[in-house]
């Protein structure tokens, strides 16, 4: 789905037209793909647009650039600030946000040494990513036959620009292979993640997914269900699984910013579970979609009003 254009993006402290906001083909990131990134949404609610939990987002950004030795040249607080006043600028209730930090033109060495560390923001709107239909039907998944990067080769836990070339790959073979989605295995085996989304089993009642020591990218969305999970009773595990039990699982969901909460109707050539959203599966749907649309007062501190 092409992005629909806004009237601005901001870019190092100013808003600039949307047309305008270029970048050198020089730049260090275009050339060797070391900026980090977040995905963000903001929701139309009855008390007007409210971003969700953007305070762990923009943590979790900070976190991924100091897994890069990247100082931000903004603190937190004007980069929240920044996205806020973007939206209202754009005139937006709802949307997706996409800050991306930088390391802009200086010099191609690999070391970064002589380029400023550069930051924008776009907002834009955007449907869910895996398709509206599918958030009911679910999805077909297939397992890609490239392997997930280990921690030890790259730092699993940020959300580094350069990292999704693994995701690309697997998503582009998978497509082509008429699936919506591909989820990677580890060096192990064990599961680790879709191209864009971690992943959930549900298992006789008990919800489970996997952590950190499965080279996943720590989702805010994740944490989130999970928190769901067990306020609703369910038992709720975070272990390391195998395709098997995937395979044999009663329903099973990606989670993520774009995706949401998504089932996943067959992996392969196999049916999960009934072949259909499970009852899980929809009662952790309606609680999280009840929750960023502002109808949920348990989880009211997880929205920030624009």
């Amino acid at each position: 789905m092409a992005i629909q254009p806004t009237d601005y993006i901001w870019l190092n402290g100013r808003l600039v037209r949307w047309d305008d906001a270029r970048i050198h083909t020089s730049i260090h990131t275009l050339h060797y793909g070391s900026g980090v990134f977040e995905g963000i949404r903001c929701y139309a609610t009855d008390r007007g647009g409210a971003v969700f939990r953007l305070r762990a987002h923009m943590e979790r950004l900070f976190r991924s650039a100091a897994a890069y030795s990247m100082l931000l040249p903004y603190p937190i607080e004007a980069l929240e600030a920044a996205i806020l006043g973007l939206i209202k600028s754009n005139r937006l209730n709802h949307g997706y946000i996409r800050p991306i930090a930088y390391h802009g033109a200086g010099s191609l060495n690999l070391l970064p040494r002589d380029n400023p560390v550069e930051v924008a923001v776009m907002v834009w709107p955007w449907a869910s990513y895996l398709g509206d239909e599918n958030i009911t039907r679910g999805v077909r998944a297939a397992f890609s036959s490239w392997v997930k990067f280990h921690a030890s080769m790259f730092p699993a836990a940020a959300k580094g620009s350069g990292q999704y070339v693994n995701s690309t790959l697997a998503v582009r073979e998978a497509v082509g292979r008429g699936f919506d989605e591909a989820i990677l295995v580890n060096q192990d085996g064990s599961v680790c993640e879709g191209s864009g989304e971690n992943i959930f089993l549900v298992r006789r009642g008990e919800v489970i997914t996997n952590g950190l020591e499965s080279n996943i990218l720590m989702g805010i969305t994740r944490d989130s269900v999970l928190t769901i999970a067990r306020d609703l009773g369910y038992e709720a595990s975070v272990r390391p699984f195998f395709p098997d039990e995937l395979l044999s699982a009663d329903e099973a969901f990606f989670t993520g910013t774009a995706a949401e909460v998504t089932p996943i109707r067959q992996i392969d050539d196999r049916i999960i579970g009934s072949g259909a959203r499970g009852p899980v599966t929809k009662r952790l749907q309606s609680v999280f979609f009840d929750t960023v649309n502002g109808r949920a007062e348990r989880y009211a501190d997880w929205l920030t009003f624009v």
